[in-house]
């Protein structure tokens, strides 16, 4: 399987190429344009209780799609719904924890399922679960924004805005914590809350945030009539 980012940051989509009968897994509705030969499978992955995992808690999609190169090589274009960037990532028996549709897609080797981030993960912004990514082979993720790679070396530590983690290495370990010492400076500050990460691991983080510019325009929008 060989990849290509193409359009990066503003536009990005991923190009993917499939051998002779390779299957990748994606979001449903994540595909721009494909190969005629290729196979489209709806599947609930990992069966019913997962998928309502990922779905419910995870904020991803009860079903997963599969594209098949049918007994020759193939390619397929993969975009996010949102501007932003992609990027991949070539897991070597490693294990990924990943926000909340910020999952394109991945080789059918690698196992998803959530995790309990516990209840800061929740007070955070980001949501209580997210989804965890193990195994070997290519995970495709996507943001809002570019995406900015921090690695952090063993003990090392690092500041991030809720709103902007896109994925972490489960080696790395975080806590909730105010973005200044004081409460009402943080809150003056305008960012609140924040995490801070402890290496050793890799961090990608999304250079835009997506609540803040829906919160931004939001005043701008044509206000509709009772």
């Amino acid at each position: 399987m060989q990849y290509q980012v193409l359009y990066r940051p503003s536009f990005a989509v991923a190009r993917v190429e499939l051998e002779a009968d390779e299957t990748l897994r994606a979001e449903p509705g994540a595909m721009v344009s494909m190969s005629a030969h290729l196979k489209l499978e709806s599947k609930m992955e990992g069966g019913l209780l997962s998928a309502l995992g990922r779905s419910m808690l995870g904020g991803e999609s009860m079903f997963q799609s599969t594209y098949t190169a049918v007994g020759k090589a193939g390619e397929i274009l993969l975009a996010p719904s949102a501007p932003g960037d992609v990027m991949a990532v070539q897991l070597q028996n490693q294990t990924f924890i990943v926000q909340g549709g910020s999952y394109l897609a991945g080789s059918t080797t690698l196992v998803m399922d959530t995790k309990f981030g516990g209840v800061k993960s929740f007070f955070s912004g980001e949501g209580a679960f997210m989804l965890r990514i193990q195994g070997t082979g290519l995970l495709l993720l996507s943001s809002f924004g570019a995406i900015h790679k921090v690695v952090l070396a063993e003990g090392e530590e690092y500041i991030v805005d809720t709103g902007h983690i896109v994925a972490f290495e489960s080696s790395v370990s975080f806590e909730l914590q105010k973005a200044a010492k004081g409460f009402f400076a943080s809150v003056t500050s305008g960012e609140g809350v924040v995490c801070r990460y402890r290496g050793p691991g890799e961090i990608y983080i999304q250079t835009r945030n997506l609540s803040a510019f829906v919160a931004a325009i939001s005043p701008l929008m044509p206000k509709t009539g009772a």
